[in-house]
C-alpha cells in the first residue's frame, strides 16, 4: 500500500543523511523487530542515524567530499600540465585568476613564511565552493538516482533510501575541516611561540598586573577567557559554513514544496526557485571566501608573537 508523502515527511526525507553505523543488541528498529544482536547496518530512519553514535558515518557526504575533492584535484592539474606561458584562455585563465586571487590574499594576510598557507587556503576556497555549488542542483536530481539504485539494486525500501548532496550541510563536514585547521593553528602556535609563549598567551592575557600576587589571581581568569576564545575559532568556522548553508537548503525544499500546490503555484515555486539560486550563488561564493581568510587570519595568529606591538 502506498504512503502518503506529507510536507513534513518530505522536508524530513531530505534532511537525512545516508548513514552507516551500528545499532546495539536489543535495539526495536522502526517496524518493530528487535536485534537479538548489534549490527552494522545503513539507517532506517533520521533517529536511528541518531542512535548509532557517534562512530556513524554519512556515507553521502563523505563521498560527495572526496569525488569533489578529486574532480579539483584534477581539473587543476590539468590546466597545470596544459599550461602555456602565452596569454592564458579557456580553463587556464580561470584557474590562473583564482590562483592570483589567493595569492594576493595570502600575501596580504599572512606576512610570513610558510610554503603550504597558499595551496591550503586555495585548497579550502575551491573544495568548499564546489560543495556549496552542489546546492544548486535540482534538489530532488540526486536523491531519486539513489532511490531507484537502492530499491532495484539493493531491493532497499524506497522510503529508507536517503542521500544528501551538499555536504556543507552536514555538520560532520564542516567541523571536521575546522577541526583539522584548529590543530594546525595549535601546531604552528607551539612552534613560533614555544611552549610557554603559547601558555603565556592563555594565561597573561587579556588581564595583567606587576604584582605578582594579583598577575596570579588573574592567571585562571585570563585562561577561562582565552580557552573559549580559542576554542570559538574553529566552532564559529565549522558552523558559520554549516548554518548558512544548511539555510540555503532549507530554502530549496520548502520552494520544491509549492509544485505540489497545483499548476499556479509549480509556476510561482518555479520563478521563486530560479531567483533564489540567483542569489545563492552569491552565498555560496561568499561562505567558500569566509571560510579561506579566516583560515589565513587564524594562521597568522598563530604566528604572531607580539614582537611588532
Amino acid at each position: 500500500m502506498a504512503t502518503e508523502i506529507t510536507a513534513s515527511s518530505y522536508i524530513q526525507h531530505h534532511l537525512t543523511n545516508l548513514t552507516y553505523g551500528q545499532l546495539p543488541a536489543g535495539y526495536q528498529r522502526g517496524d518493530g523487530s528487535v536485534l537479538s544482536e548489534s549490527l552494522w547496518t545503513f539507517a532506517g530512519s533520521g533517529q536511528e542515524a541518531a542512535d548509532m553514535g557517534f562512530w556513524a558515518l554519512n556515507v553521502d557526504s563523505m563521498a560527495i567530499s572526496i569525488l569533489l575533492g578529486a574532480v579539483f584535484y584534477w581539473m587543476f592539474r590539468s590546466v597545470a600540465k596544459k599550461a602555456t606561458s602565452g596569454v592564458p584562455t579557456g580553463m587556464q585563465n580561470v584557474v590562473e585568476t583564482i590562483i592570483e586571487f589567493v595569492q594576493s590574499n595570502v600575501s596580504s594576510m599572512f606576512p610570513y613564511k610558510n610554503p603550504m598557507v597558499a595551496p591550503m587556503a586555495l585548497t579550502i576556497l575551491v573544495w568548499v565552493f564546489f560543495m556549496n555549488l552542489m546546492d544548486l542542483v535540482a534538489i530532488d536530481l540526486i536523491p531519486e538516482i539513489a532511490k531507484i539504485v537502492g530499491v532495484s539494486v539493493f531491493g532497499a525500501d524506497p522510503h529508507h533510501v536517503f542521500f544528501k548532496i551538499v555536504p556543507s550541510t552536514d555538520p560532520n563536514i564542516t567541523l571536521g575541516m575546522a577541526t583539522c585547521i584548529f590543530i594546525l593553528i595549535l601546531f604552528y602556535s607551539v612552534r613560533e611561540k614555544g611552549i610557554g609563549g603559547f601558555m603565556g598567551e592563555l594565561c597573561l592575557h587579556p588581564f595583567s598586573s606587576k604584582n605578582i600576587a594579583l598577575q596570579a589571581f588573574f592567571v585562571p581568569i585570563n585562561f577561562v577567557l582565552e580557552f573559549v576564545n580559542l576554542i570559538a575559532k574553529p566552532v564559529s568556522l565549522g558552523l558559520r559554513l554549516f548554518g548558512n548553508m544548511y539555510a540555503g537548503e532549507m530554502i530549496f525544499i520548502l520552494i520544491a514544496l509549492m509544485f505540489s500546490g497545483g499548476f499556479l503555484m509549480g509556476i510561482f515555486g518555479g520563478g521563486l526557485q530560479l531567483v533564489w539560486a540567483m542569489f545563492h550563488i552569491l552565498i555560496i561564493s561568499l561562505q567558500a571566501f569566509i571560510f579561506m581568510v579566516l583560515t589565513i587570519v587564524y594562521m597568522s595568529m598563530a604566528y604572531d608573537t607580539g614582537e611588532d606591538h
